[in-house]
């Protein structure tokens, strides 16, 4: 096998489109026969059509770690090893990202000279969680890669039951709509929670996630347990001249079909004289007329998040969308930021305590109630935690009269027995 390439028809049906494969990622590896991981890919390639052929999969789990960590490593064993030897442990690294997703060219170059040398090669910047996943080693070889990448700065994460890869969007380094630091509210709220990453002892998984605005591009709203939203408390900004120059070039028609109509609440109009009229009392900052006219439309000044707990894809009772638990909160000083890093650990401290065995923050809080969670964190309830509105906002008042009468007459015959 680690002579000669496999036979892959199957797989060489998915290099047939107009997009990049990664099978001939795959084939490049296995071709370059002056690296050590090629018999390794090699073999990876013909486990691979044995599962397309079979139409089932061939990994299984186990126990591997490395000293000095409790987590952040992906077991998989074949279960096909006799046939295809080389690619009998196919492990996973899973490493926790900067924050703001920053990188130098020497340290992606660093990262994959250590790759090359104690794994296949191949990297995926960045998996389903956010981690970059270097994959495929072997037992023997993810200690010397997990003490070189560690020498780089580098925390593994993403795996066990304790607090797992965080992510936060470049925000503040270069986008516009950014409503505070999310590479330093990351910073500080992993920096202080580092002994759930390091040694896990949860009930099961915790994962936060940091976006600038409500467009949310690490979709912290939906895949963390604790989400921090940036938004703005006062006023959005409108720069009438620069509205004026959209509506001159979109044309009225444009405007009013692309954004006034577009606006969920409604809070927008378009006025006789070309200038924009905003009810910011209805505003509820989706984004969604920022991000057409940003020239002319940005956050307000008075800028901090909005903190969201339970968000988590299927497993016990579903999707869920995250709760919030804390409307606005002002991060602008150090001590604002300590407060954020203080709430997430007693939120972690709550989960911790509260959770059934493999339950999430959010199936948590839909078994004890989000009443008895906010209780437990000492918040006060807020309108703005409502999960849905009423179906319908009317109420039909033209018979109560006569509903009146009647229950008078109920409580009159009563009386009368």
């Amino acid at each position: 096998m680690a002579n000669k390439m496999p036979d892959t028809p199957l797989l060489d049906q998915l290099e047939d489109g107009p997009w990049p494969s990664f099978v001939t990622g795959l084939k490049r590896l296995a071709q370059d026969e002056d690296k050590q991981y090629a018999p390794m890919v090699k073999s990876l390639l013909g486990q691979l059509e044995h599962s397309y052929e079979t139409r089932k999969g061939y990994w299984k789990g186990g126990t591997v770690g490395v000293r000095g960590y409790g987590a952040g490593i992906i077991p998989r064993f074949s279960e096909v090893a006799g046939k295809y030897p080389e690619s009998k442990e196919f492990h996973t690294l899973r490493v926790m990202p900067p924050a703001g997703m920053h990188y130098s060219t020497k340290l992606l170059r660093d990262m994959c000279d250590i790759w090359e040398r104690n794994g296949s090669g191949l990297i995926a910047f960045h998996g389903q969680s956010g981690d970059i996943m270097f994959q495929a080693a072997n037992t023997e070889q993810l200690q010397a890669a997990f003490d070189e990448l560690n020498d780089l700065g580098f925390d593994l994460g993403g795996a066990g039951a304790g607090l797992r890869t965080s992510m936060s969007c470049v925000g503040s380094a270069r986008c516009e709509q950014s409503c505070y630091d999310e590479s330093k509210a990351m910073r500080e709220v992993i920096n202080s929670m580092l002994d759930d990453m390091h040694r896990p002892s949860l009930p099961y998984k915790f994962k936060a996630k940091f976006s600038g605005c409500a467009n949310d591009c690490v979709n912290a709203s939906h895949r963390s347990d604790f989400a921090v939203l940036g938004t703005w408390a006062d006023d959005m900004k409108v720069d009438q001249e620069r509205f004026k120059d959209y509506v001159a070039t979109m044309g009225r028609k444009e405007i009013i079909n692309q954004v006034i109509n577009m606006c969920p609440t409604r809070a927008l109009e378009l006025n006789d004289d070309d200038t924009l009229g905003v009810d910011n009392n209805s505003c509820v900052r989706c984004m969604h007329c920022i991000n057409v006219l940003t020239k002319a439309l940005s956050p307000g000044d008075v800028k901090g998040c909005t903190i969201l707990v339970g968000g988590k894809r299927t497993l016990k009772i579903g999707d869920l969308m995250g709760s919030v638990v804390v409307p606005f909160m002002r991060l602008e000083t150090d001590e604002d930021y300590e407060k954020l890093a203080d709430l997430a650990q007693r939120v972690l401290d709550f989960f911790a305590e509260n959770a059934l065995e493999h339950e999430r923050t959010g199936e948590m809080i839909e078994r004890i109630g989000l009443v008895s969670f906010l209780e437990g964190l000492g918040l006060d309830v807020d309108p703005n935690m409502v999960k849905h509105p009423r179906t319908s906002s009317y109420v039909r008042t033209d018979d109560w009269d006569q509903e009146v009468e009647k229950w008078n007459k109920r409580k009159q015959a009563a009386a009368a027995e």
